[in-house]
């Protein structure tokens, strides 16, 4: 029978996994709209001196202006991982995992709208980016793309402590240790209780033995008598 708790907790991840998903596509969308709007393409705009800095330029290529001029490649790949990501996600039963991937269905999407409906044609779209930190890195990127390495570095950090999709902890070898070791106590315990239930019995046979008032040893000397009085 299946466990309405687990059904629960799934439709909650999935829940979250959807908004998650759904304001890291706004976000990204509403800042490009901003953006085109504004902004001088290729200007140069000090938010932060230059800590932050706001540059308008159009990307061909993959996150953080890389690999320009494979546009539909990206398009392709961005497309396979939006599915992949729609039929994975009935999957995921963590709360952690459901933000994982909606960051990173937010922000794939995010930048796959660009490619489809952007200059300079469908499929071969160029990608809105606009932030600037080249104190960190000397791409230019954009909402999506951070949305995207943020669900990387949340990866690899549930992947490290263990965490599955359905929430629980992989305790690996050391658990199988500790249930080897319970089970070895228990096998000892029902040992050590059969012994004790043997020497038990044989106690109460010597018991009845008194009770009846035959000595032990004449019960032993009748006994080898009956045998030798079977063998002849």
């Amino acid at each position: 029978m299946p466990d309405p708790t687990t059904g629960r907790t799934g439709g909650r991840a999935l829940g979250l996994l959807v908004v998650v998903a759904a304001v890291v596509y706004g976000l990204d969308q509403l800042t490009k709209f901003l953006v085109v709007s504004h902004l001088v393409e290729g200007e140069q705009n000090k938010i932060l001196g230059d800590v932050l800095i706001f540059q308008f330029v159009r990307n061909s290529g993959a996150a953080f202006s890389l690999a320009s001029g494979s546009t539909w490649i990206f398009s392709i790949l961005a497309a396979a991982v939006t599915i992949a990501i729609i039929v994975f996600a009935r999957r995921i039963r963590s709360m952690a995992w459901g933000v994982v991937f909606g960051l990173l269905l937010g922000g794939v999407i995010g930048n796959l709208t660009d490619r489809l409906f952007r200059e300079p044609s469908f499929g071969l779209g160029h990608v809105v980016d606009f932030i600037s930190t080249p104190w960190l890195i000397p791409a230019i990127y954009n909402m999506a793309d951070i949305g995207i390495v943020s669900s990387m570095v949340l990866f690899v950090i549930l992947t490290i402590r263990g965490i599955g999709l359905d929430g629980s902890r992989h305790t690996g070898k050391r658990g199988d240790g500790q249930e080897g070791e319970e089970t070895a106590e228990t096998a000892v315990t029902e040992a050590a209780g059969s012994a004790h239930g043997s020497q038990a019995g044989a106690g109460t046979t010597d018991d009845a033995t008194r009770d009846a008032g035959v000595p032990a040893d004449d019960t032993t000397a009748h006994r080898r008598d009956d045998r030798g009085g079977d063998n002849r």
